[in-house]
């Protein structure tokens, strides 16, 4: 399980190699996703806190990165956390995200992306609930849910 000390680690030391690497042209991002899909994941965007379509869905699946559809966040650790912005307390897998430490705005903070193809998710902070601690804050543009389908049994 991933902790804040990880997370700070990986900002300032490096972080994880990903399983691939998808690496496209600008040109090719902005005929891939809509206008406020690239602004948010290409651009370093943010959504209107309360206005992201997956911020009050509570559905089983995975959360995968709109850009190059690598998976990132299972939605059995999305959790309700009244931010404005779909919440989660731990990546699919360890080396699923990347960390990067921003200073923007006067604060320091430290920001999440797609570790495959570096779109940018949104943030990580140290108040999520336990065990990790952590709330991934992350924008609904940049996600897309692949829903679980359930088998039909029945013959």
């Amino acid at each position: 399980m991933l902790t804040w000390k990880n997370v700070i680690h990986y900002a300032v030391k490096g972080n994880l190699e990903p399983d691939f690497k998808v690496i496209k042209s600008d040109e090719d991002w902005k005929l891939l996703l809509t206008p406020e899909q690239y602004r948010i994941t290409r651009k370093n965007g943010t959504e209107a806190a309360h206005t992201g379509a997956l911020c009050s869905l509570f559905e089983d699946g995975q959360y995968n990165c709109v850009c190059c559809n690598t998976p990132l966040f299972s939605a059995d650790i999305k959790f309700k956390s009244d931010s404005g912005w779909p919440s989660f307390t731990q990546p699919i897998k360890e080396n699923a995200i990347k960390y990067v430490k921003d200073i923007s705005f006067g604060m320091v903070r430290v920001e999440v992306l797609c570790n495959t193809c570096n779109a940018h998710l949104g943030h990580i902070f140290p108040d999520g609930p336990k065990p990790s601690g952590l709330r991934y804050c992350i924008n609904s543009e940049a996600l897309q849910l692949q829903k679980i389908e359930e088998e039909n049994n029945e013959e």
